[in-house]
């Protein structure tokens, strides 16, 4: 028996049959884009965390000040507690440690003598923008004042606004609705409605209206950040 070994046939190759060899990873052009888009990607990332920083960083400033503010009207009101008289002209008279160019805007007539508010440049280099000083007796260790201390004139709070927001919220402080005519009577202490620390006085009831407002920079548009507080109180 004879075997035969038939040849198979073989299929020619021509360009209509070629398959394309199969290709992985990535080519020159896709990387590219892919790092542009993830550089991208951080770049926004970093930037929001960074304005977020800011954010949280203005907020807790804000929040400090804000309580500056609390602390320096707990001590005007401390002094008005102990106070028999608030003057009615608190720019007539000289003060006991000097004004040097400030203007008065609150006079207090104490047992221990007459305490002085006032508003002005600031007296060093350490202090920003305008300040408020307390012209009156130390207090002790004890925080109560100390009567037999001399007088010192001493920085309560700095960074208040140079162009002061005009104050018009007197009467609503003090609890009162008034018309035209009974408002004339709330005196405008020291004309401080357009000062940074402004004080009025009702002459009926002898409480005292206050406000302080400071302003810092890096707001919105370029503008300041503005921070106003009020409070009032009496002679004790």
């Amino acid at each position: 028996m004879t075997l035969r070994l038939t040849p198979t046939p073989t299929t020619p190759t021509t360009a209509a049959n070629r398959r394309p060899l199969a290709r992985g990873g990535f080519g020159l052009v896709e990387m590219l884009l892919a790092m542009t888009l993830g550089l991208g990607f951080c770049g926004v990332v970093i930037q929001a965390l960074v304005g977020e920083g800011r954010h949280a960083q203005q907020f807790t400033r804000l929040l400090r000040e804000r309580g500056n503010q609390r602390r320096a009207l707990a001590l005007i009101r401390s002094d008005l507690m102990r106070t028999s008289a608030v003057a009615a002209d608190p720019g007539s008279g000289a003060s006991r440690c000097g004004l040097a160019g400030r203007t008065a805007v609150l006079r207090l007539l104490t047992p221990e003598g007459t305490i002085d508010y006032s508003v002005g440049a600031a007296p060093s280099g350490i202090w920003q923008g305008r300040v408020l000083v307390r012209c009156g007796p130390a207090y002790g260790l004890d925080g109560q004042v100390n009567p037999g201390s001399a007088f010192q004139s001493r920085v309560v709070l700095d960074r208040l606004a140079t162009k002061a927001t005009p104050w018009q919220g007197c009467e609503a402080l003090l609890g009162r609705t008034v018309g035209p005519a009974e408002a004339a009577r709330d005196r405008d202490l020291a004309g401080s409605s357009r000062l940074p620390f402004s004080a009025c006085l009702d002459p009926e009831s002898e409480l005292v209206g206050l406000r302080l407002e400071q302003s810092f920079p890096g707001g919105p548009g370029g503008s300041d950040y503005r921070i106003s507080t009020e409070a009032a109180a009496g002679p004790g």
